[in-house]
């Protein structure tokens, strides 16, 4: 297999997951302050949203990858 299909597959993966699960939540963790042994730690919530037109851009471009790894 040509790897433009392969690289399509892919980006059609990720543009599934994008639609699937669009609002995912990621955690940091910071250190504030240390006093000796002491350590005071900040944990910071953060959420990040995919636009589902990325996702149906994604989708869309797969159709191009695939079709000129075919006719390629």
């Amino acid at each position: 297999m040509k790897s433009i299909i392969w690289f399509g597959a892919l980006i059609a993966l990720l543009g599934l997951c994008g639609m699937a699960i669009p609002v995912f939540a990621a955690s940091q963790t910071h250190e504030v302050a240390s006093v000796g042994d002491v350590k005071i730690q900040s944990t910071e919530q953060s959420t990040h949203v995919v636009p589902t037109a990325l996702s149906v851009s994604g989708l869309a471009l797969v159709l191009v990858f695939i079709g000129v790894g075919v006719f390629a």
